[in-house]
C-alpha cells in the first residue's frame, strides 16, 4: 500500500510537525514504548497521523529529563480541548504520557472500544482489525524485537527507520480504522453507549491505574505465617482421620481416599480420566457429614489465599511509587462488565472471615486519605424489575422491602412476616437464577429438593410476576427476529445461535438472550456512575479517585473513616444516583438523608444487625427503642446520656434501629458523643453553643465540632467530637 511515512528527528521538523497539527481538529497518537506495562516503560516515540497513507515519528530520547523536554513542544497541543486524539487502546498511551507530567486536555477516540461495541465478541488487536477491515496485514512487533519470552528484545535498541515505518505505520492504520467504524456505529445504533460510556470512561481508568493503591506489607506478610499455620494444622488433621498420608493436593490420591478407602460415597462421580470428582461442588455436598472433607476445603481455602492473594500481592508493588496499579480493561467482557489484571484487584475474597481479611490489606495512602465504598445494591434485580415492569417487583423495590422476603411471601402465598429463613432462602435461589434462565433441575440442585417441588416454586414464582416471564419470553422473540439484545444504553450483544436447530445451543444462546441486558444495564450503570462521580470530585476540587464499583478501592469504611467525608465527599455522590433515564426502582432518598454513612450504600440499604434480631421483634415504643440505644452504648462503653424522641408510636422501630444503630456504630469509631435529638423541621439551639442549627437543612455549628444526621421522619442525632 503507497504510503509517507517521516521521521521528525531534529527541532526544525518537529516545528513543522507541531504547525501542521495545530490546524488539525482530529489527529491519530500511538506511543512507542520498552515494555507492555506503562507503569514501568519507558517512552521510545511518539507517531502522529491526520491523512490515510501519512504518517510521522518522533523518536525520543532515553534521559527522563530530555523526553520531557521534547515533550514539552507538544503541550499547547496536549492541552487543546478542541482536538480529538484518536488511538488503539488510547489508555495505554495516555498512561505513558501521564507518567512524564503531560494530559490530553480533548477528547478521545479509542478505535479498540469502537469495535468493542459493534462487534462484543470479535478480536481487537490492531493487527488483526487492519487485515479484517482493510485488507492489510501490518508489521508486527516480533519482526523488530522477536516473539515473547526472556529474550524478546526492546524497541529503544532498535534502529530508527525501522522503528519508523513500524510506528507510523500503527497511527496511520488506526486512523483508517476510525474512519471505517465511524459509520458503523450509527448504522449499529451503538452511537449512545461508545459516545456517553465506553469513551468517557477511559480518561477515569487512566486516572485510577495511574493512582493505584498501597497495601499493608506487613500485614500480608504476618497473615501468610498465620495461613501458613492454619493449613498445615488442617492438612495433619485430615492425614489423622485418613489414617494415611498422601498429596493433599493430589486430586487423584484424594479421591481414592475419600471414595475407595473411606467409602464417604458409593455413588461417587468420576471424570472422563476415570478418577474421582473432587471438586469444591463434590465436597461441599459431603461437608455437613464429614469432618475430613470440611479439613480438606479448609486446607484449600488457606492455600489459595496464601498463594494467590496473599504472597502475590507483595510482589506487584511497583518500585517507582510504593502501590499496586492494576490494569483495567475495556473491551474483554461481552456483557460490558470490566475486568481487573496485574492483580486483578475485582476478585478479592469476600465469602469467608479468612478471605475478607485481606481486605485489611488495602489501606489510604496516608492519614489524610480514606477508602470509601459505595454500590449499587441488588441491581440485577433492580434492572429486571425495570425492564420487565412487574407490579409486584417494583413495588417491592421502591417501597425498600426485602425483595427476597417479599418474593417468598408471593410465592409461598403467607404474609411477610411468616416468611421463614428457609423460604427467603429458597426464594432467592429463584430471584437470581430466574435472570440466569435458571429452570427447575437448576434450581433443585442448588437447593437440593426434588425437581417436583423446584418446579412448583418456579410456576409460583411466574404466576406471582408474570411480566418477569413476558420479559423472557419476548427477548427471546426479539433476538430471534433481530439477531440481538440490548441494554438500556443500546450496548448491543449480536446471538448468531439464536435459531439453531440444536436444542443445547440454542438453549444457551436463549439464556444469554435473557441475562445480556441484565447483565450489560448493569455494567452500564456501574460505569456511568463512574464518569459522573469522577466529573462531580473534579468540580468540587476532591482529591479522589474511584473503582470500577464506584469505590476508592473496596474495603471496610468504618476503618478508613474522616469527619469530613460527610460535609464534603457523601453530598456528592449521594448526588449521582443514576437510574438510566429514570427506570430502575430505587427507593428516594433526599440529599440531606444520611441515614447510610456507616456503609455508605448509593441505595440506602439497611441490614439487620445480628445481636439485635431477637431483641427487635418486641419493641414498639419510642421508650423501649431508646433503652435499645442505651444498650449498646453500654457494650461499647461509651458513656452518655441519650434523649430521644419519636413523632409517633407505629413507627416502625425496627428500622429505625438499624439505622440509628450504624449511626452509634460509626460515633463509637471516630470517639463522638452524642449531644442532641429533636424532630426535624424545626429550629433548636445546640445546649452549649448557643447556635441554631435547622433541621430539615445540612447546616454546621462551628463545623469542624458538629455534625447533624436526620435518621427518618422522626428522629435526629446531632455529634459532637469528644
Amino acid at each position: 500500500t503507497p504510503h509517507h511515512y517521516i521521521l521528525a528527528n531534529t527541532p526544525q521538523l518537529i516545528n513543522e510537525l507541531t504547525n501542521k497539527l495545530v490546524t488539525e481538529k482530529e489527529i491519530c497518537f500511538d506511543t512507542e514504548t520498552t515494555g507492555i506495562d506503562a507503569n514501568d516503560a519507558e517512552l521510545v516515540g511518539l507517531s502522529f497521523s491526520v491523512k490515510k497513507g501519512e504518517a510521522y515519528y518522533v523518536p525520543c530520547p532515553a534521559d527522563r529529563d530530555e523526553c520531557i523536554k521534547l515533550l514539552s513542544n507538544f503541550k499547547s497541543l496536549f492541552d487543546d480541548v478542541t482536538k480529538t486524539w484518536i488511538g488503539q487502546n488510547v489508555k495505554y498511551d495516555l498512561l505513558m504520557l501521564k507518567w512524564y507530567g503531560f494530559e490530553l486536555a480533548g477528547n478521545t477516540f479509542d478505535t479498540m472500544l469502537a469495535h468493542y461495541v459493534i462487534e462484543p465478541d470479535g478480536k481487537r488487536s490492531m493487527d488483526a482489525l487492519s487485515e479484517k477491515y482493510l485488507g492489510y496485514a501490518t508489521v508486527h512487533i516480533d519482526e523488530l524485537i522477536g516473539k515473547k519470552g526472556k529474550n524478546q528484545g526492546s524497541m529503544r535498541d532498535v534502529e530508527v527507520e525501522k522503528i519508523k515505518d513500524y510506528a507510523a505505520e500503527d497511527a496511520d492504520i488506526t486512523m483508517q480504522l476510525q474512519h471505517v467504524f465511524l459509520p458503523q456505529l450509527k448504522e449499529k445504533e451503538v452511537e449512545k453507549v461508545f459516545y456517553e460510556v465506553e469513551n468517557p470512561l477511559v480518561k477515569v481508568l487512566t486516572n485510577m491505574e495511574f493512582e493505584g493503591i498501597r497495601i499493608d506489607e506487613q500485614f500480608l506478610n504476618d497473615y501468610s505465617k498465620e495461613l501458613e499455620r492454619e493449613a498445615k494444622t488442617a492438612e495433619e488433621s485430615v492425614y489423622k482421620q485418613a489414617g494415611v498420608r498422601f498429596n493433599l493436593a493430589s486430586p487423584k490420591q484424594l479421591g481414592e481416599v475419600l471414595f475407595d478407602k473411606l467409602q464417604l460415597d458409593p455413588k461417587a462421580k468420576k471424570t472422563k480420566t476415570g478418577q474421582y470428582a473432587t471438586g469444591e461442588d463434590v465436597l461441599l455436598k459431603l461437608a455437613a457429614q464429614n469432618k475430613i472433607v470440611d479439613d480438606i476445603l479448609a486446607f484449600r481455602e488457606y492455600t489459595k489465599l496464601k498463594s494467590t492473594y496473599v504472597d502475590a500481592l507483595p510482589l506487584m508493588i511497583n518500585k517507582k511509587t510504593g502501590r499496586v496499579h492494576t490494569s483495567y480493561a475495556q473491551a474483554v467482557a461481552v456483557t460490558g462488565r470490566l475486568s481487573s489484571n496485574n492483580p486483578n484487584l475485582q476478585n478479592i475474597p469476600i465469602r469467608t472471615d479468612r478471605g475478607r481479611e485481606i481486605r485489611k490489606a488495602f489501606i489510604p495512602r496516608d492519614k489524610d486519605y480514606v477508602l470509601v465504598s459505595a454500590d449499587y445494591s441488588q441491581i440485577e434485580l433492580r434492572i429486571v424489575a425495570a425492564i420487565s415492569g412487574d407490579v409486584n417487583m417494583c413495588e417491592a423495590f421502591t417501597t425498600g422491602k426485602d425483595i427476597h422476603t417479599a418474593t417468598a411471601a408471593k410465592v409461598f402465598n403467607v404474609d411477610e412476616s411468616a416468611v421463614t429463613k428457609e423460604m427467603r432462602y429458597k426464594a432467592k435461589s429463584v430471584n437470581f437464577g430466574i435472570i440466569y434462565g435458571q429452570g427447575a433441575f437448576g434450581l433443585a440442585e442448588n437447593l437440593g429438593i426434588p425437581r417436583a417441588e423446584a418446579k412448583e416454586i418456579i410456576d409460583n414464582y411466574k404466576k406471582q410476576f408474570p411480566n418477569i416471564q413476558k420479559y423472557m419470553d419476548d427477548t427471546i422473540n426479539f433476538c430471534k427476529e433481530n439477531g440481538y439484545v440490548e441494554t438500556l444504553m443500546g450496548r448491543k450483544r449480536w446471538l448468531k445461535d439464536i435459531n439453531s436447530a440444536n436444542f443445547t445451543v440454542r438453549g444457551f444462546a436463549e439464556r444469554n438472550a435473557i441475562n445480556s441486558p441484565i447483565q450489560g444495564t448493569a455494567a452500564d450503570m456501574i460505569k456511568l456512575a463512574m464518569i459522573k462521580i469522577d466529573k462531580a470530585f473534579t468540580e468540587n476540587n476532591l482529591n479522589t479517585l474511584i473503582d470500577e464499583e464506584g469505590n476508592k478501592y473496596h474495603n471496610d469504611v468504618e476503618d478508613f473513616y474522616d469527619i469530613n467525608f460527610e460535609r464534603n465527599v457523601a453530598p456528592v455522590i449521594k448526588k449521582i444516583q443514576n437510574n438510566i433515564n429514570g427506570k430502575v426502582p430505587f427507593k428516594k432518598i433526599s440529599i440531606d438523608e444520611y441515614t447510610e454513612l456507616l456503609k455508605f450504600t448509593i441505595l440506602n440499604e439497611v441490614r439487620t444487625p445480628a445481636s439485635f434480631s431477637k431483641t427487635n421483634n418486641g419493641l414498639a415504643k419510642g421508650v423501649q427503642a431508646a433503652w435499645m440505644i442505651d444498650f449498646y452504648l453500654k457494650n461499647k462503653h461509651l458513656n452518655t446520656n441519650i434523649h430521644f424522641g419519636m413523632r409517633n408510636n407505629n413507627t416502625n422501630i425496627h428500622t429505625i434501629l438499624n439505622k440509628i444503630t450504624d449511626m452509634i456504630k460509626m460515633c463509637v469509631d471516630l470517639k463522638l458523643r452524642i449531644l442532641y435529638h429533636k424532630e426535624p423541621d424545626e429550629y433548636f439551639l445546640l445546649p452549649d453553643k448557643g447556635v441554631v442549627i435547622q433541621a430539615s437543612g445540612f447546616k454546621f455549628a462551628a463545623q469542624d465540632l458538629q455534625l447533624y444526621f436526620p435518621i427518618s421522619n422522626n428522629i435526629v442525632l446531632l455529634f459532637e467530637r469528644v
